[in-house]
């Protein structure tokens, strides 16, 4: 057999693969972009080298598999870094303050625009209003999404500009917050109702969001990041094909399709998987319910406190299981963003029909690859559903973290069944993990440590974690952020290991993951990230 030509080879490196046969080895060859030779000696392969050939002594350095977010908001990400920045904000009044900082720099009439903020976190815990950004600016239009994701905050100038007044209704799957006299109090819960104000401020043009992207990208690469799966919008789509176009898209792309966009797709024939080994083609992409943040994620029962509020239901099961039926029947599994225990109930119910539909057309599962993303809440009964019905949990460790304070207060003891992946684990479940940017921080070595310690990088809630029965093995985090998300995207024969064939994605760490203590976890150093057998990003 003739050997490759060997255009890189990385030596000396405590490099664990991820392959069960041969789970670590000192050496890799590459050549085209994939991994052509592995070998626990060093030395050995040596003799494969040419004039040609860019050698690397690694020296010791610890390397894995590159990271792969499963669930991402691209373009919100991208955003995320050119607005105001409310995240860990502590109050309104601040929240406040760097919006008029903000505004002091920005023209009169120009949109404001920011994200992060959490009522969950002040000290009153109560939504804000408009009144308090009218005390910021009165000549600038100012739009703050929730760090959720699933509600905005507006003041007076926004809401009279795009006509939302008392007279105006709250739309389907929304809601528009009101004062005692009807009139909106500058809160806007979920998509539809944020849309009232979001679909009138003036875009920036798709090739100003490609070149943001690369930024963003930069970030992401500096992170261990080799790839996503992206669940934003069609301008998100356009700008990544925008970059790829000029060879400047260094991480590879799975791109959802949005419900909104499944006709377009059915119409061209476009398949799941359809696309080359930079941007493919995902699943369809559902909202089930909204967010544990503005209290909107579906609930079987009641929030604590709360004995009126179950929730919103954003697209309702009847929907849900029509567009996964027509998306299954045409190619397409789907991802269905599910919070609340009774979001994920229905959803599963969902799944357990098209299942049956998939069968009688002979469909095998494993060509339907279909998920739940969040999976926050779980009903006992469902447990073993997602077993059952080879559904893929798509979670964030780095939630329940966040979460688990506001968890605590508006679901009580159901928290035990709460943004637990080892439920699914322990069932044989492929997991497969994200950080939900720009909600949460991209960092997947952040996600890691959320994972294995349940605990906050500040040591709370207490030395056991929150919930210390869902902490999961650093081998198990790190195979969610890796051979998880390669399954969910059908890409398990060449992405997630470190093995002969696969693409040469990895990750270089200044310590060794799986050695040092899980509270040193977030303080370990991304030292090298290579990317189909280059070096996008190189600190050695």
């Amino acid at each position: 057999m003739m050997t490759p030509r060997i255009e890189r080879l990385l030596l000396n490196g405590r490099v664990r693969t991820l392959n069960a046969r041969r789970p670590s080895v000192t050496a890799l060859a590459l050549s085209a972009g994939r991994i052509v030779a592995v070998s626990e000696d060093s030395e050995a392969l040596r003799a494969l080298v040419t004039s040609e050939t860019v050698v690397d002594d690694l020296e010791g350095r610890a390397v894995l598999p590159g990271f792969v977010d499963a669930h991402l908001h691209w373009q919100g990400t991208t955003e995320g870094l050119f607005t105001v920045d409310l995240h860990d904000v502590p109050s309104r009044h601040e929240c406040a303050e760097r919006v008029a900082q903000f505004a002091s720099n920005s023209p009169p009439g120009e949109w404001i625009l920011g994200y992060g903020w959490s009522q969950d976190s002040w000290a009153d815990g109560c939504f804000p209003s408009a009144d308090d950004l009218d005390a910021a600016t009165t000549d600038h239009p100012v739009f703050l999404k929730a760090r959720s994701g699933h509600a905005a905050w507006v003041n007076s100038l926004a809401l009279r500009l795009c006509g939302v007044d008392r007279e105006m209704s709250d739309p389907p799957g929304g809601q528009i917050l009101r004062k005692s006299d009807g009139t909106p109090s500058g809160v806007l819960l979920e998509w539809t109702a944020m849309g009232l104000i979001s679909s009138r401020i003036p875009p920036i043009s798709v090739e100003t969001l490609a070149t943001r992207m690369l930024k963003a990208q930069e970030y992401m690469l500096r992170l261990g990041l080799t790839g996503f799966h992206d669940f934003d919008w069609r301008d998100s789509f356009l700008a990544l094909q925008i970059l790829h176009e000029r060879r400047e898209l260094n991480l590879r792309v799975v791109k959802q399709v949005n419900a909104e966009y499944l006709e377009s797709a059915l119409d061209l024939g476009v398949r799941q998987g359809f696309g080359d080994e930079w941007i493919r083609i995902g699943n369809l992409k559902i909202f089930a319910d909204g967010a544990l943040g503005p209290r909107t994620a579906s609930m079987i029962a009641p929030y604590d406190g709360e004995p009126g509020n179950f929730g919103i239901v954003v697209t309702d099961k009847e929907e849900i299981l029509e567009l996964v039926g027509k998306a299954s029947a045409a190619g397409f599994a789907s991802s269905v963003h599910a919070i609340g225990d009774r979001a994920v109930h229905d959803l599963l119910d969902v799944y357990e029909q098209v299942r049956r539909q998939e069968a009688v057309s002979g469909v095998v599962r494993s060509l339907r690859r279909h998920r739940i993303e969040h999976v926050q809440l779980i009903h006992p009964d469902d447990v073993s559903r997602l077993a059952e019905l080879d559904v893929i949990a798509s979670m964030q460790p780095i939630h329940a973290t966040s979460d688990y304070p506001f968890a605590d207060r508006y679901w009580g003891a159901r928290c035990a069944w709460a943004y637990n992946p080892r439920l699914q684990l322990d069932r044989g479940v492929v997991v497969a993990f994200g950080s939900d940017s720009p909600v949460e921080h991209p960092s997947p070595l952040l996600g890691i440590h959320a994972a294995v310690t349940r605990q906050r990088r500040d040591g709370s809630p207490g030395p056991e974690g929150w919930y210390p029965a869902a902490r999961l093995s650093v081998d198990e985090a790190v195979r969610g952020y890796t051979l998880g998300p390669a399954y969910a995207a059908g890409l398990e024969d060449r992405q997630g290991k470190l093995e002969l064939g696969f693409w040469a994605d990895l990750v270089v760490l200044d310590r060794d993951l799986y050695a040092v203590p899980p509270e040193e976890i977030p303080a370990l150093q991304i030292v090298g990230t290579m990317v189909g057998g280059d070096w996008k990003y190189r600190e050695f």
